[in-house]
């Protein structure tokens, strides 16, 4: 979504703090350039303390606090954390997941699909909706918060999957099919003979169950979306917090969501991003969490609703990271940065996941540093606001593939997150700009590259279409475990990879774990390349020596390539340095930790923006004529521009 100026803010929580400051905090935060605060979202209990009891005099004197600085607020529905009188109505709100029924005390611990739930999740909906109304300072809201479906497995959710399965496979035989629920006695008689879900061994039934699961997560959101709706002004935005597969930070694919089909329920993506710090700064999670939210609706600007500042123990940023870090979100196309959150909350399990301000609300060295940030944001927002990526790659993420390489039951290699990360993170060190799609594509003609990372589940249209891309002059790379199986996660008969060996230009019928084969990881095929089919990379051992770990075929006026191993980090970038420019992919001279990352502004200029992840200084060479728009240097064709430990510059060319 295009926006009229850059927004910088932070989560504000005035009903979490042991003294009330909301007139001292948003005096901090316009000092400090912020522009926007993120409400409400956590609070059920504090706006409806007991039933039908409302008290919303904290909202009120946050939004009034807000209005007196000139600050934009987003309001968030607050039904993911239900309060405990809810709890005590319903005994069975909490869901009943695969470990049994959820306790009270956590967050996100009931069953979306609760009449009772619902019931009451519009009522708080549509009280705090009518409390809101009268502020035009009021710019948009987030429909509750990283929306998953928390497991939820008991007989409610299991009667609504057994209507699914109906509405999809019309009879049990053909759900019989589909899945091979012949093996070990698991063919249903009929819909009533369906056992409970949890139990099950086969791959395919529980990885449509979580498909289902997912499914319920767009529901739930197309269900608030409609409320809120029936109350928001035209100009008013709509988002959601989307996250992503959580390894003590943001990391891959979000598993629990179809995020492409639950972004319907937004006007705007939103985002929460989180990443390692200090030395273990790399930016690819700033980058990949960037591009995604990018893709959600289709390219447009998305929003940060979340990333850290100080963050929780471990990651408080180096001078100069906190700020590099912004610039890297505005770089993916970013319209807003807001951090999680303004203040370090004094109690409960967040207590040392700081925010900008420390627990003493002393405005310290990263405020300090997010005051550079706001004023800088201000000064160029015009020139950098509504940035348009484009890509001559695309990646293509697959829920399907992800679940079903989680239920395979032999499958001892990477997981679906780390085949993506692994490719992805390649490109970004390469300095390779990439759009990520999701496995409903099938116009890939806007890319001169398509690359499957574990795309281990493909219908046949997906197949027949990436077939015809590259016959007509596409280009694709796929990795080990792409195109196994169908959409039902039942493995394909036809030759590995199915339906693709003639345009790879090879197949393979074993696979196994590298035992002492230099260079291969946790997996690897054994590629048995065509006559005429270029093998880029072998294996480095006798037994292994007579296949290919890498292959690279014309099929058509496209090419494809197919890399059969997890090679190390390394050797995948000097095998990629060598294939794209042969798919047409052109590298230019820089490589991590330099990012150069760059799209066109409002005004058709071309920005580009120079991202520095390291110690060292870094030096880069102007191709044209610039404009440095933080420090407003002019810069001529052929001059080295050096930037500084942890630096960023933006360059707006003529």
């Amino acid at each position: 979504m295009k926006t009229k100026k850059l927004y910088f803010g932070a989560a504000y929580y005035d009903e979490y703090m042991p003294v009330s400051r909301v007139d001292e905090d948003m005096r901090l935060m316009k000092e400090a350039g912020m522009n926007v605060i993120r409400i409400a979202e956590s609070t059920w209990s504090t706006w409806e303390p007991r039933e039908g009891e409302f008290d919303f005099r904290c909202l009120h004197r946050m939004l009034q606090g807000a209005k007196k600085y000139g600050i934009d607020v987003i309001v968030g529905t607050p039904t993911y954390a239900i309060p405990p009188w809810l709890a005590k109505k319903y005994p069975d709100i909490l869901a009943d997941t695969h470990a049994g029924r959820s306790r009270y005390g956590h967050r996100q611990n009931m069953d979306i699909t609760h009449p009772g739930y619902r019931f009451h999740c519009e009522r708080i909906i549509r009280r705090l909706m009518e409390e809101v109304q009268q502020y035009e300072h009021v710019i948009g809201f987030q429909l509750d918060n990283e929306t998953k479906p928390y497991d939820t497995c008991g007989e409610r959710a299991q009667a609504l999957f057994k209507q699914w399965l109906m509405d999809k496979f019309e009879t049990v035989e053909n759900m019989n099919q589909a899945f091979g629920l012949a093996y070990w006695s698991n063919s249903l008689g009929s819909w009533d003979d369906l056992p409970d879900v949890r139990g099950t061994i086969n791959n395919s039934l529980a990885a449509e169950f979580e498909a289902f699961q997912r499914n319920l997560v767009t529901e739930f959101l197309l269900w608030q979306r409609s409320i809120v709706d029936e109350y928001r002004r035209p100009e008013q935005f709509v988002t959601h917090n989307f996250d992503y597969e959580w390894r003590d930070y943001s990391h891959a694919l979000q598993p629990d969501a179809d995020q492409f089909k639950a972004a319907k329920a937004v006007t705007v993506a939103g985002c929460d991003i989180y990443h390692p710090t200090a030395s273990f700064l790399t930016g690819a999670e700033i980058s990949f969490g960037g591009d995604l939210a990018r893709g959600l609706k289709n390219g447009e600007n998305f929003f940060v609703l979340e990333t850290q500042a100080q963050g929780p123990v471990g990651r408080l940023p180096w001078p100069g990271q906190l700020r590099l870090q912004a610039f890297a979100h505005l770089a993916n196309g970013a319209n807003m940065v807001e951090y999680w959150h303004w203040h370090s909350i004094h109690n409960a399990i967040e207590c040392h996941w700081k925010g900008v301000l420390s627990h003493d609300f002393t405005p310290g060295a990263v405020y300090q540093e997010a005051k550079t940030i706001g004023a800088d944001f201000a000064r160029i927002g015009s020139h950098v606001v509504n940035l348009k990526r484009s890509s001559d790659v695309a990646f293509l993420v697959s829920n399907r593939s992800l679940t079903g390489l989680k239920h395979s039951y032999a499958f001892a290699g990477p997981n679906y997150g780390d085949i993506l990360r692994w490719l992805y993170d390649s490109f970004f060190r390469l300095n390779v700009s990439v759009d990520i799609l999701d496995d409903s594509t099938r116009d890939f003609s806007a890319y001169k590259l398509v690359v499957t990372p574990g795309l281990y589940c493909a219908e046949d249209s997906l197949v027949e279409a990436l077939r015809d891309y590259v016959r007509g002059g596409g280009h694709l790379l796929s990795s080990f475990r792409s195109f196994f199986c169908d959409e039902n996660t039942k493995i394909r008969t036809a030759r590995q990879p199915g339906g693709l060996t003639d345009v790879f230009g090879m197949t393979y019928d074993n696979f196994t774990i590298p035992a002492e084969v230099p260079g291969a990881r946790e997996w690897m095929e054994l590629l048995r390349p065509d006559r005429g089919t270029k093998v880029l990379a072998g294996y480095d051992h006798t037994a292994y020596a007579p296949y290919a770990a890498a292959t690279f075929h014309t099929f058509g006026k496209g090419k494809a390539a197919y890399i059969g191993t997890m090679l190390d980090s390394v050797a995948l970038d000097a095998l990629l340095e060598q294939l794209l420019p042969h798919m047409e992919i052109g590298l230019t001279p820089y490589r991590w930790p330099l990012i150069v990352k760059q799209g066109k502004n409002d005004a058709g200029n071309t920005i580009v923006y120079l991202l520095n992840y390291s110690s060292e200084c870094k030096s880069f060479l102007m191709e044209r004529a610039s404009t440095e728009l933080l420090s407003q240097k002019r810069c001529t064709a052929g001059e080295t521009l050096m930037l500084q430990s942890w630096g960023a510059a933006i360059l707006c060319t003529d």
